[in-house]
C-alpha cells in the first residue's frame, strides 16, 4: 500500500476541514471532488475570474448528496484580506490553488498577475497564520526554473525568471520561507509541471496546450504548434497533483517548509503530444486527419522542461500514478463529452 493509499484510508475515517482556494478552477475542483469522496469537510473560495460554476456543478453530480453537504462555498477574492480570513475560520488544512496562471497572460497584464499571485498570496498566508491552520500547501510552478539549462529540474537549482508569472511564483516561495522562519508557519510549495485533465478550460487566449488542442481537434480546426514542435514538457495528469497536495498537507514536520516538484519525471515533445492526442481521439470515435500548423516560438517559454521527482518521493511518499499516455486516455472521454470543447 502506498503512502497515498494509507492517507486516504485514514482520512476516510477521520474527517478534517480543508480550505481550497480557486475551488471552481481546474485543479481546485479536482481537489474538491477527491476530498468530498473521502468524506472530508471542504470550504471553497473562488471569485470566478478563471473558475466556473459548471465545474462545481459537475463535482456535485459525481459525489453523494451527503458528501456534497460537507461543502461550503464562499464567493470571494484572495485580494481581499477579509475574504481570506472568513474562509480560514475553523480550517485544518489550506490548499491554495487560486492564481492567475499563464505566461502569456502575465506578459500582457503583469499588474493583474502580480495583484492576484503576490498580494493575494500574502493575504492567504496572513489569514492562515492568524487562524492557526495546521499547514499551508500552495501551488508553485515549474516556471520558477527560468533559464536554468539543466535537465531534469532539481528543486535547489533555479535560474532567472523569464516572465512576470515566473517572478510571482518565485516570490510566493520566498514569502513562504520567510513566514516559516518568522512565524513558524508550516508551508509546502508544489512546483507543478504542465498539469492536465478533466475540467481544464479549453477556451480563451491563455488555455493550456492539451485542452486547447483537444478542442480544436474535436471541432476539426487547425492545431497550431509554437516553434518546430521539438519543445518538450513533463506533462502531469491532475490526479498526480491531487495526490501531492494531500500528502503535503498531512506530511510530518521534517517535510514541511520545502518546495517539491510535482510531475512524472519524463518529457514529451509537442510533436509527440499531437500524435498522442490524435490517437486518443481516434480511439474515442473522433478521428483527426489534419496536420499541425507551425508558427513562431512564443515569448517567455522555456525550450525543455522535465522534473526530478525524487525529493517528493523520498519526503512525501509521492508516487505518480499516471504517465502522460494513461492521463490522456483517462481525460479524453471528458474532452469528447464536454460541451466546452464542442
Amino acid at each position: 500500500m502506498t503512502a497515498y493509499q494509507k492517507l486516504c484510508a485514514v482520512l476516510s475515517s477521520q474527517p478534517k476541514t480543508w480550505l481550497v482556494t480557486g475551488v471552481a478552477g481546474f485543479i481546485g475542483s479536482n481537489l474538491l471532488e477527491t476530498l468530498l469522496k473521502l468524506n472530508q469537510r471542504v470550504v471553497g473560495l473562488d471569485n470566478f475570474a478563471t473558475g466556473y460554476q459548471q465545474n462545481l456543478d459537475e463535482v456535485r453530480r459525481l459525489v453523494s448528496p451527503d458528501q456534497w453537504r460537507r461543502f461550503r462555498f464562499i464567493e470571494g477574492d484572495i485580494r481581499d484580506l477579509e475574504d481570506c480570513r472568513r474562509a480560514c475560520e475553523d480550517v485544518d488544512y489550506i490548499l491554495h490553488q487560486a492564481a492567475l496562471g499563464s505566461v502569456p497572460r502575465s506578459i500582457d497584464d503583469p499588474v493583474a498577475t502580480n495583484a492576484t499571485n503576490i498580494d493575494g498570496f500574502l493575504n492567504m498566508l496572513v489569514a492562515g497564520r492568524d487562524a492557526g491552520v495546521s499547514s499551508f500547501t500552495y501551488a508553485a510552478s515549474s516556471s520558477t526554473y527560468g533559464d536554468h539549462p539543466a535537465l531534469p529540474k532539481v528543486e535547489e537549482n533555479i535560474g532567472k525568471p523569464l516572465s512576470p508569472y515566473a517572478v510571482t511564483k518565485y516570490v510566493n516561495e520566498l514569502y513562504a520561507e520567510v513566514f516559516a522562519k518568522s512565524y513558524g508557519f508550516n508551508c509546502i510549495g508544489l512546483r507543478y509541471f504542465n498539469v492536465f485533465g478533466p475540467r481544464q478550460d479549453p477556451n480563451g487566449a491563455y488555455a493550456a496546450v492539451i485542452p486547447k488542442w483537444a478542442a480544436a481537434m474535436i471541432k476539426g480546426e487547425d492545431v497550431f504548434i509554437n516553434g518546430d514542435g521539438e519543445t518538450s514538457r513533463d506533462f502531469c495528469f491532475v490526479d498526480n497533483a491531487v495526490q501531492a497536495n494531500l500528502l503535503a498537507a498531512a506530511a510530518d514536520e521534517k517535510a514541511k517548509n520545502e518546495v517539491y516538484n510535482v510531475a512524472v519525471g519524463d518529457r514529451t515533445t509537442l510533436n509527440d503530444l499531437f500524435h498522442a492526442l490524435s490517437a486518443a481521439l481516434a480511439a474515442n470515435g473522433k478521428p483527426y486527419i489534419r496536420s499541425p500548423v507551425y508558427r513562431d516560438f512564443r515569448a517567455g517559454d522555456v525550450r525543455h522542461s522535465q522534473a526530478d521527482v525524487s525529493k517528493a518521493e523520498a519526503q512525501l511518499g509521492y508516487v505518480p500514478e499516471f504517465a502522460i499516455m494513461e492521463g490522456i486516455a483517462r481525460a479524453m472521454p471528458w474532452y469528447v463529452s464536454s460541451e466546452r470543447l464542442q
